[in-house]
């Protein structure tokens, strides 16, 4: 990645408003902006542990508790969704007008207090309200992030930076699975979330320290002529900007892609530990340690791959930007119903732990569903002016928290108890395995998206 990145010279017939602002010292790409990028990373990845460390905790809270499925699926997934998804876009809205880093660190200091919080749940209300407290928090870090990481680089470098930030959640699960599991099979689960939720409150300081907020839209060619056409336009009530953002058909479909999509992977995401538990007998340590290893390296490899390419296909056509995360959504298929379906009789015996044969095809559909996370946030910012990407990116959050968060795990854990009569202890494996057919539908709705997609950047003369 080039140390500095100049914006291209104003041309001659420009108008007084671009030529004034493109005399002030161009806009470049240092180590302080590296730097800021690091750190806005690091910020996500604890979102990401502080969130997926209830998945290894499933069962030591369901003994301690006496908790259901359904219980469990509502305190990982609807207690969390509901508070994230309603105050996101508000949120958005905020960065879109005020000071981005502020917000990010600000709540990166509530949502490690709430993590903290979780740890010192006596009862299991107290456990949901301090999950609450969580969504609370984490509700500003995402939409002005992004936001902020697509203002730092140029759109040549977008879809790569993007993905780089975008492995939060890949690096949040290894270390939230691997540490996490360790932690609760030495110390007890309480300790999982206090150890987790520290570290958030350094973070929050050091963002609010070194990241330097970035001028909106500074690498655009056009951002001057854009802002002043903002300006010239009165202002339009937040409804009237989340209704002329739905009525871009690209984003649009992209938002109804993403949000089917999230169902099957946070289902996935926060019942798969427990399914190898039940299915193959496993401690806490070793799947903690065996899945996160396994799904984290795939996701990073698939994040890091994905962006590289998309980076290199969207010169040719820019419908790529769109077509690779279709492309990885029906890859990930198969391999997620391989490893869900493998008989639980194929192990190996890998220093002294007994390791599915399932896990290759975890590593595999890792890799393939780490294509569209980091993809659709890269095309949302390219579908909309600098002004609005905040809104747009909680926006796009919005369907992938209310479905996915808020649905996949619940979904999941209603119907693993109502399978329970039938299959027993096999009723997770069905509960998933029937999740997993909604990404046919994830695929239809990127399909859609694609020639939209295409004509919105060429009216916006990306």
């Amino acid at each position: 990645m080039p140390i500095s990145a100049p914006v291209s010279a104003p041309r001659a017939d420009a108008s007084p408003d671009l030529r004034i602002a493109d005399a002030a010292p161009p806009a470049r790409v240092t180590l302080r902006t590296h730097l800021s990028l690091a750190l806005l990373a690091l910020v996500y990845i604890f979102s990401f542990i502080d969130r997926q460390a209830l998945a290894i905790l499933i069962e030591p809270i369901k003994r301690e508790f006496g908790a259901s499925d359904t219980a469990i699926g509502m305190l990982s997934g609807l207690a969390f969704a509901v508070l994230y998804a309603g105050l996101g876009v508000p949120v958005g809205k905020l960065a879109d007008r005020s000071n981005r880093r502020n917000i990010v660190a600000v709540c990166c200091a509530l949502w490690s207090l709430a993590t903290l919080g979780c740890g010192m749940a006596v009862y299991f209300w107290q456990l949901l309200a301090a999950r609450m407290g969580v969504a609370i928090g984490e509700a500003g870090g995402m939409a002005p992030s992004v936001s902020l990481v697509s203002d730092m680089y140029p759109p040549r470098q977008r879809s790569f930076v993007i993905s780089l930030f975008m492995m939060g959640p890949n690096l949040g699960v290894l270390v939230g699975m691997a540490a996490g599991g360790w932690i609760a099979q030495h110390f007890g689960w309480r300790h999982t979330f206090l150890w987790f939720g520290g570290p958030g409150l350094v973070l929050a300081l050091l963002v609010r320290l070194f990241v330097r907020e970035p001028g909106r839209g500074q690498f655009e060619a056009v951002r001057m002529a854009a802002a002043a056409d903002t300006a010239a336009t009165p202002p339009v009530s937040f409804l009237r900007q989340l209704l002329d953002l739905w009525r871009i058909p690209a984003l649009r479909y992209l938002c109804l892609a993403c949000g089917v999509a999230g169902v099957p992977s946070y289902a996935y995401g926060i019942w798969a530990t427990s399914f190898l538990v039940r299915t193959y007998g496993v401690s806490l340590a070793e799947v903690g340690l065996m899945f996160g290893l396994t799904s984290g390296v795939g996701a990073i490899a698939g994040a890091l791959f994905s962006g590289a390419l998309a980076d290199r296909l969207v010169v040719r056509d820019r419908r790529w930007q769109l077509a690779l995360p279709m492309i990885g959504v029906a890859l990930g298929i198969p391999s997620v119903l391989a490893f869900l379906l493998w008989p639980a009789t194929g192990v190996w015996t890998i220093g002294g732990m007994h390791t599915p044969h399932a896990l290759v095809f975890a590593m595999l559909f890792s890799f393939f569903a780490a294509w569209f996370p980091a993809l659709s946030y890269s095309a949302m910012s390219q579908l909309v002016r600098a002004h609005e990407r905040g809104v747009a990116s909680a926006l796009l959050n919005l369907f992938i928290t209310l479905f996915g968060v808020g649905c996949g795990p619940f979904v999941a854990g209603v119907l693993s108890d109502a399978l329970a009569p039938t299959f027993g202890a096999e009723a997770l494996r069905y509960s998933l395995v029937a999740t997993m057919g909604l990404y046919a539908l994830t695929v239809g709705c990127y399909a859609l998206a694609l020639n939209p997609y295409r004509r919105r950047l060429e009216a916006l003369g990306a």
